[in-house]
């Protein structure tokens, strides 16, 4: 029996996404192939029980980046919005910050306010078969290997180091690098939500992290106050606790 949950309960942009879901479907290997693209499909549940699903990944083999995605599956709800969180999530990121997502990465998608969560806690063990569905499709490309100056991002040992493993002995490519992927896995997503883009346009020999604001972020006056302030904590946290963090006024708009 399907299990129901309170449509009370989900956050709007949530529901949002449950009742005009975007990528749900197939890719089949012909249209895969056609594309110039690898096929990998992740699947876990169990139609039985009311809780199925498979999902679709479209993996560039050049640079193991996920072009599209799509998913199918049976069950209630909540299933159809965590998939469709964790879709939009993977488009453009590589098969191996693909599978570093995390089901509070899933929830961060469609949050209304960032401190309150979008699924009810009743659900997570829903969110995890879709990260469990997702490490499934990450597995079978493995073997395509990641450009020169792609770096992984230490997430696994945040909790005991403060600085990425030899940040100091990094190329300067190789630290934008690192910039490039917390950004993309821990902070631009959540910019994106609200209309708003960032990209690193400068690292200067002293550890300044020199960034451009895009869209909404350009107008809000937050983006020199608390969204700096947090970009700042992200890389201090994840990369190394010598940065600092400095928006490009020239783009500002207010």
């Amino acid at each position: 029996m399907i299990e129901n949950h309170p449509w009370i309960q989900y956050s709007k942009r949530l529901a949002q996404k449950i009742e005009k879901p975007l990528y749900v479907g197939a890719f089949s290997l012909e249209e895969a192939q056609a594309k110039g693209m690898r096929l990998a499909i992740g699947t876990q549940g169990d139609y039985q029980l009311g809780k199925w699903m498979k999902i679709y990944l479209l993996v560039d083999e050049s640079d193991g980046v996920i072009a599209d995605a799509k998913f199918q599956m049976f069950g209630p709800s909540c299933l159809i919005g965590a998939l469709e969180a964790a879709c939009e999530v993977l488009m453009r990121k590589n098969y191996h910050q693909a599978a570093l997502l995390s089901v509070d990465l899933i929830d961060k998608q469609v949050r209304d306010k960032s401190q309150t969560p979008a699924f009810p806690e009743s659900t997570f063990s829903y969110l995890h078969l879709v990260i469990d569905a997702i490490e499934d499709a990450v597995e079978s490309c493995r073997d395509i290997i990641l450009p020169d100056n792609y770096v992984s991002t230490p997430l696994n040992s945040l909790h005991t180091q403060e600085e990425y493993p030899g940040w100091k002995e990094l190329s300067h490519e190789q630290k934008i690098a690192v910039l490039d992927t917390v950004i993309a896995n821990d902070i631009r997503p959540y910019i994106e939500l609200d209309a708003g883009g960032i990209e690193i346009k400068e690292l200067t020999l002293d550890n300044q992290v020199i960034i451009a604001y895009q869209g909404a972020c350009t107008s809000c006056p937050s983006a020199i106050g608390s969204t700096m302030q947090a970009i700042e904590g992200i890389l201090q946290a994840k990369v190394y606790s010598g940065l600092s963090v400095k928006p490009d006024l020239s783009l500002l708009n207010y």
